[in-house]
């Protein structure tokens, strides 16, 4: 992170939602809010790799 009130503070999260909207959410309509949800999520959880490899080294 760069000081404060720097340009980019945000960068690496708002390429990331850019990258969501274009991907995901622009390219599709959601019959509900639950269902929109859940694609997130699944998306989010398939970007985001939840395991990380120091706690597989037993670090």
């Amino acid at each position: 992170m760069d000081s404060v009130g720097d340009a980019h503070d945000n960068a690496m999260a708002e390429s990331f939602f850019s990258t969501l909207k274009a991907e995901l959410l622009s390219r599709r309509r959601f019959a509900s809010q639950a269902k929109a949800r859940m694609v997130c999520c699944s998306y989010i959880e398939g970007w985001y790799n939840p395991q990380r490899l120091q706690l597989a080294l037993g670090f």
